[in-house]
């Protein structure tokens, strides 16, 4: 009998798990001293740098004496009912098809979310699968194994529009599968799913009883002001499930509001999901401190603040782009903060190259991607350029791109 304090006495599953992206990065560059004197500038992580509206500030602020209170695993009543609200304005939802105490938990951000609710929906002596897109959000991969699932990657490559190809996945697959993870709009690609495709896997769900998760915390972030990106719910309720059955959603206030810190955001959707997942956290121990959720109804009431945030975002874009073209293979993509261009160097070299050359931190694809079993790897050769720092630097960091590649 091992010890206690023996490693291999722990959960084993923990030995599978990979380094997160940014542990690899570290271990990449930790060696690279840049040798140039230019300021340094991080594209590496998707961390929004816009200011957080005062708003959710003032309403922080003017509640921190709920510190001396406890609370609640589902969340304030008014929290779950401005999320409702939310949720109706954005997706154009039945009137009473989400009910506020049946089909919402407040959650500690979109990530705690995703990987709490694999724990309570996955039966490990099942053997069941977790289908997740590749390259993905390692959240999804970290959940599956904890919770003992197989995860089963889906490739998204620029053949199929940078989204799985799930008409291709066998039956075989769908049969073992418990659970799906979607994320759309896509990081780190910014592919969008289409209504039509949200509903063939709505079907799909139903016919093999696998649970949809659809992770939309990138769903504000759009460059065509009249195109949101359509949401698993929305379609749904379009298909007549207003009951929302095998479909649950994942939002956060990270990137819609210029908030990570304050970890704050919501599932909704199939009620009879959602009371099970409810007695999960109740024992896990996350509810949203007081402070944050008044902080949090303040943000999902308003929308003035999001618009702007877009608008900062597309400058960005319209800035960036010009510049790296020609050097490297990149397009604008239809929703999040992202740029994913291809090249034809080592995307781990040409990330070491970048920082030791220019001080431009940045993240290889394949950190983000598994290799497939035709050995195959959709992340290989791409870079993620997050463009959350200011403006002058995102343009400054792409002229200091554009001087690299076209030097080699």
């Amino acid at each position: 009998k091992a010890s206690p304090t023996d490693p291999a006495s722990m959960n084993p599953n923990l030995a599978r798990l990979q380094p997160y992206p940014f542990e690899k990065l570290a271990d990449l560059t930790r060696d690279i001293r840049p040798a140039v004197e230019v300021g340094f500038i991080a594209l590496s992580i998707g961390e929004p740098k816009h200011p957080t509206p005062s708003i959710i500030r003032d309403a922080l602020v003017a509640h921190l004496h709920d510190l001396a209170g406890y609370p609640t695993t589902h969340g304030l009543p008014a929290l779950r009912e401005a999320i409702v609200d939310w949720l109706n304005r954005r997706y154009q939802l039945p009137a009473q098809s989400l009910d506020p105490n049946r089909h919402v938990l407040a959650v500690n951000g979109s990530r705690e979310g995703l990987f709490a609710f694999a724990q309570a929906a996955l039966n490990p002596p099942d053997e069941p699968l977790v289908l997740m897109p590749n390259p993905f959000y390692q959240i999804y991969e970290g959940a599956a194994l904890l919770a003992g699932g197989t995860p089963h990657f889906l490739p998204c490559t620029a053949a199929t529009g940078f989204v799985p190809d799930f008409d291709a996945v066998p039956d075989a697959i769908w049969d073992r599968c418990r659970l799906l993870y979607l994320c759309s709009p896509g990081n780190p690609t910014g592919a969008v799913l289409d209504k039509s495709t949200l509903s063939r896997l709505i079907e799909r769900a139903h016919r093999h009883d696998f649970i949809l998760a659809a992770d939309e915390c990138y769903a504000e972030i759009y460059l065509d002001e009249d195109d949101p990106p359509p949401g698993l719910l929305q379609v749904a309720a379009e298909q007549g499930l207003d009951d929302y059955s095998r479909c649950v959603v994942f939002h956060s206030l990270s990137k819609r509001s210029n908030a990570p810190g304050l970890r704050s955001g919501f599932v909704a959707g199939d009620a009879a999901l959602i009371e099970p997942f409810y007695r999960y956290r109740t024992y896990h121990g996350c509810a949203m401190p007081l402070q944050h959720q008044h902080a949090s109804i303040a943000a999902w009431r308003d929308e003035s603040h999001v618009i702007e945030n877009r608008r900062l975002y597309r400058a960005k874009f319209d800035a960036v782009l010009p510049i790296l073209d020609g050097v490297l293979d990149v397009q604008r993509p239809a929703a999040g903060f992202y740029l994913w261009p291809r090249t034809d160097m080592s995307d781990t070299e040409l990330a070491r190259g970048l920082l030791a050359a220019q001080r431009i931190k940045v993240l290889p694809g394949s950190f983000l991607s598994r290799p497939m079993a035709d050995g195959s790897d959709p992340g290989a050769g791409y870079l993620r350029l997050a463009l959350v720092a200011p403006l002058d630097e995102c343009v400054d960091a792409a002229h200091r791109i554009r001087e690299y590649v076209a030097s080699h």
